[in-house]
């Protein structure tokens, strides 16, 4: 949920000079388009998080416009895939806007549901969202992570939950999907201890997918990217429903879902033009449907 702005400075990161004051300026309900930037190209949308005098951190202005993007992107169905990350070379994201919550008092838990909606908004599109981890991802920078299909980490990537530091807890999610992820034990170590883990150690317990050097990072998303593009996107986009539907239910009705799943794939025009460009030795050409 939380990390970054107003006038708290983490001693776990002080000497990495990355303290911030005030909310930078955010007011209001005014969504600045420049905060959060996206471009795209062909089947890949990209979302940069541009706020990285902030280090990128999330207020209001930030979780409206990735709100708005999301809803956007569902209606786009050009658009198979699309990568989260943040400008500059600090961070991913260091946080949440630490001035914003407390200013609201008595409606935080309000502000915090309006962020957590949207989460999962990102967790539940029917696009593929890659995280390109470039930094810090702390708080709910590290939900924003966990909200997405995959994680890819710079070397120099860190990431934590330190907001039991500042006598607050994960609310975008962090304290049910982290646990799914990388066991209870190793979520409660993290959650309860405040403490940053090196992307080697994410890696290690399953929080991250990939690490490359910093240099690599964009272009090895771009590459995963690419190469879930160019498989067929109904298949892709029904095995991602398979799974989100089918995790949290008993086995025997999961099987059944993926068997509902697999019928419409079977059905669809995409499966009889990848059958037919294989046996004849050609790359298909989807349609999405």
């Amino acid at each position: 949920m939380s990390m970054v702005g107003g006038k708290f400075c983490l001693d776990s990161i002080r000497s990495y000079e990355l303290c911030i004051v005030g909310n930078n300026g955010y007011e209001g309900d005014f969504v600045n388009e420049e905060e959060v930037v996206l471009t795209k190209e062909g089947a890949i949308a990209r979302i940069l998080i541009n706020r990285e005098k902030a280090l990128n951190a999330l207020n209001q202005g930030v979780m409206m416009r990735l709100d708005q993007i999301f809803s956007e992107l569902e209606a786009d169905v050009g658009v198979l895939v699309a990568i989260i990350t943040g400008a500059g070379q600090k961070a991913f994201v260091a946080g949440a806007d630490i001035a914003e919550i407390g200013e609201a008092g008595d409606n935080r838990t309000e502000l915090i549901r309006k962020g957590q909606a949207v989460f999962s908004r990102i967790r539940n599109s029917s696009k593929v969202v890659i995280a390109a981890i470039n930094g810090y991802a702390l708080g709910g920078g590290c939900e924003l992570a966990l909200a997405c299909d995959f994680r890819i980490a710079s070397e120099s990537t860190k990431l934590g939950f330190p907001e039991t530091k500042l006598g607050l807890m994960p609310g975008y999610g962090g304290t049910q999907i982290l646990p799914r992820l990388v066991g209870m034990a190793k979520a409660k170590w993290m959650i309860y201890s405040g403490e940053m883990i090196t992307a080697s150690e994410a890696y290690r317990i399953g929080l991250v997918e990939m690490i490359c050097n910093n240099e690599s990072l964009q272009e090895e998303a771009s590459r995963l990217a690419m190469k879930i593009a160019s498989n067929g996107p109904f298949a892709v986009k029904t095995c991602k429903r398979a799974i989100q539907k089918g995790l949290d239910l008993p086995l025997e009705k999961a099987l059944q879902v993926e068997l509902e799943e697999y019928d419409r794939v079977a059905r669809s025009s995409d499966a009889e033009e990848g059958m037919a460009a294989f046996l004849s030795k050609r790359k298909p050409n989807f349609k999405g449907k």
